[in-house]
């Protein structure tokens, strides 16, 4: 039994489950005075900061100059962790909703707070669904002046950089958002996939240059997406 796995069972998961519980309690007596959703985004930014602690996660982003002040954005990059979301909101510089799986907000409790903090749902039972799903998620967007982040290959990966979806090109030509990529180094090690332990360790989140979607039109949705997944392995320096 190594170290790791005994810090990871008596001190990282307690320590994670009471972060958990505590933000998790002062949201419900937030939630009355939020109208958009701000201030329980930025609960989740704290709670994010106190998990990249607790699981001894070094995060360093690189590449925030890149980004216009108060210009809402699509961020979409790869997905190698569970400790990407918490390196994320720890570091992000925008207040941004995550793009979620429109079944999670069927889920009781959590599926009343996505809507609450104003996540956006994504259906993926059928082509047709997901698509209307993804232009009514572009038109949120739009409308709501809001950030989203997205992860374009649909899930956790074990590989290098899988094919990315089209949802991020569809959302952000549909709402006229520019696209931020990001790469993610770092946090599989942290985290790997199908292993309970948290070996914390240096994490990198390096912004890329922010690409403009009105350029594109829906039908060149493809071309976006293979652009787009080609800025992220340039990021993590692999082949596209």
């Amino acid at each position: 039994m190594s170290f790791a796995f005994l810090r990871t069972i008596l001190w990282t998961d307690p320590l994670i489950l009471l972060c958990t519980s505590v933000m998790g309690l002062i949201n419900l007596f937030v939630v009355p005075f939020d109208k958009d959703g701000e201030k329980q985004i930025v609960m989740a930014k704290i709670w994010g900061r106190m998990l990249t602690w607790v699981m001894g996660m070094d995060v360093e982003i690189t590449g925030k100059e890149k980004l216009v002040p108060g210009q809402h954005y699509i961020f979409a990059g790869n997905h190698r962790s569970y400790s990407d979301t918490p390196a994320l909101l720890a570091t992000l510089p925008r207040s941004f909703r995550f793009m979620a799986k429109e079944s999670l907000f069927k889920i009781p409790l959590m599926g009343h707070h996505l809507k609450l903090a104003g996540h956006v749902p994504v259906s993926l039972d059928n082509p047709r669904a997901a698509l209307k799903s993804l232009f009514r998620a572009g038109d949120i967007v739009r409308d709501k002046k809001l950030s989203v982040l997205i992860f374009p290959e649909g899930g956790r990966t074990e590989g290098a950089l899988e094919p990315f979806k089209d949802g991020a090109a569809i959302i952000g030509i549909r709402s006229g958002v520019p696209i931020v990529p990001f790469g993610l180094i770092g946090t599989r090690d942290v985290m790997p996939m199908h292993h309970a332990t948290v070996r914390g360790g240096p994490v990198k989140v390096l912004l890329g240059d922010p690409i403009i979607t009105t350029e594109y039109t829906i039908k060149e949705k493809s071309e976006l997406t293979t652009r787009l997944r080609n800025e992220v392995a340039a990021l993590l320096g692999v082949e596209p």
